[in-house]
């Protein structure tokens, strides 16, 4: 089995800065594409930014020019900056990764997410 966990999330003020990070473990060979999403309440998830094995990224565009991915393929995690946040950044902040387990099987994973609240 394969787990992401996600840690970093908390209180800020809007203008502030966090950064989420998402370590996976278990019985993982390789990750592909690697990403963060969102889901405030009563809205439905959404992808914020995602990142390819190769380091090609793509930013959802309320988020760009604030947020940058990046990843540690050595420690298999991913990691979000956000900088600038915003009230409407406000969400649940979940880790998504495209990977192939040591078994061969192909899986996409999640973590359990991690809040992020922005106070104005």
């Amino acid at each position: 089995q394969v787990h992401l966990v996600e840690s970093g999330g908390g209180l800020v003020q809007a203008g502030g800065s966090l950064r989420l990070s998402c370590a996976a473990s278990g019985s993982i060979f390789k990750f592909n594409a690697m990403a963060w999403y969102r889901q405030a309440p009563g809205k439905e998830r959404d992808l914020v930014t995602a990142i390819t094995s190769g380091g090609s990224t793509t930013y959802a565009t309320s988020v760009k020019g604030r947020f940058t991915i990046s990843r540690d393929n050595a420690k298999n995690t991913v990691y979000l900056q956000m900088n600038s946040l915003k009230a409407e950044d406000t969400a649940v902040y979940y880790c998504n990764a495209d990977g192939i387990e040591i078994t061969g099987r192909r899986g996409d994973y999640w973590g359990q997410g991690t809040q992020v609240t922005v106070s104005s």
